[in-house]
């Protein structure tokens, strides 16, 4: 894991112009990337049906691993539509990103404005918004009482994290945003994502029973949930991030500096779209995730910028609080270490 300092980094802005080479989208690759993932989602979907009632259970269970693997593909591709990625149009992009959102259960407009929240907001310590894991100071924590440090450490416990952050995110947060109820085009996303959903479940029961909804679909929307819930938590809560007040915060050196470079294997870079390029693409979202490695390749500097590899990634898990003095994320311990020190925020 390393990190530039920023005396000798270079100014996130400066990136600006030159990541703007690489905005344009080519129609024949997105289409290329969206046939190479439906095509496969669908038919291991049949031959998960298929093997399901046949009970070749040997057949099913790596069906549907694999399905919710493309799950988490194809929620990274609704992803890149919200940002205006995938098509020059966004009409298109918008209407891809619809279409994705009933597979992926998570309603395009809700989605899409949590994200944009989180792009304008993140690493700032006066804007803890929606959209982004709550991360605590560690003069906060401690100043905090014995239920609320509780709760705390129970939100942030990894098995609880990973175990019940992609269910409650995609099974009840996304149907109902309550956050987001006071504008009309929020409510009109969620409930038409909601009701196509139920047509799609309708369907499916109506033909396979509650074998395919129980045994295909949950499983492999919760795997493709939890795959993105992890890479997420990597993307922006490894050792060295940045956190500052407004008056010292910069959207661009918060998403260049403050994001991670996380290191996949091949494979794995494309089930999740690149999305381990996370640092570039928090710099310059509209960049589609296919063009990623080729920014990669051409500048070398980022590429050597904030490296998580998947070692470093499983130490990150023990990160739950920002150290203002030494600018890093610490575990509990240090912050309990400060506590007995005596080295305290004001109560509050």
């Amino acid at each position: 894991m390393n990190s530039a300092t920023p005396q000798s980094r270079r100014p996130a802005r400066e990136w600006i112009p030159v990541l703007k080479a690489y905005r344009d989208p080519s129609l024949s690759r997105s289409i290329w990337e969206l046939a190479t993932t439906f095509v496969p989602y669908v038919t291991l979907w049949a031959i998960a049906w298929w093997s399901l009632a046949s009970e070749i259970y040997w057949v099913t269970v790596p069906a549907v691993i694999l399905t919710g693997m493309l799950m988490m593909r194809m929620f990274a591709i609704q992803h890149d539509c919200g940002h205006g990625a995938i098509f020059k149009s966004w009409t298109a992009n918008r209407w891809l990103g619809r279409c994705l959102g009933v597979i992926c259960i998570a309603p395009a407009a809700v989605w899409a404005k949590k994200h944009d929240v989180h792009h304008a907001t993140h690493g700032n310590l006066d804007r803890r918004e929606m959209g982004d894991l709550l991360t605590l100071t560690v003069s906060e924590y401690n100043a905090k009482g014995p239920l609320a440090k509780a709760a705390y450490r129970l939100y942030r416990n990894p098995y609880f994290l990973l175990a019940f952050g992609p269910f409650y995110s995609f099974f009840l947060e996304y149907r109902l945003p309550f956050r987001l109820m006071d504008r009309r085009e929020y409510w009109i996303s969620a409930m038409g994502t909601n009701l196509s959903i139920a047509i799609v479940l309708g369907t499916i029961y109506y033909f396979g029973g509650w074998g395919p909804i129980l045994f295909i679909f949950v499983p492999s929307t919760l795997i493709g949930a939890f795959c993105g819930v992890w890479v997420f938590y990597i993307q922006h809560q490894f050792e060295g991030v940045e956190w500052d007040h407004q008056g010292n915060w910069s959207v661009h050196d918060s998403a260049l500096y403050g994001s991670s470079y996380y290191v996949l294997p091949g494979w794995l870079n494309w089930f999740s779209c690149n999305v381990g390029i996370h640092h570039v693409h928090h710099l310059y979202a509209r960049i589609a995730f296919y063009r990623l490695p080729e920014v990669l390749r051409d500048h070398p500097e980022l590429a050597g910028t904030n490296r998580v590899t998947f070692r470093d990634s499983l130490k990150c898990m023990k990160l739950k609080l920002w150290d203002e003095d030494t600018r890093r994320m610490v575990g509990f311990a240090a912050a309990d270490a400060k506590a007995a020190q005596g080295v305290l925020a004001p109560a509050e």
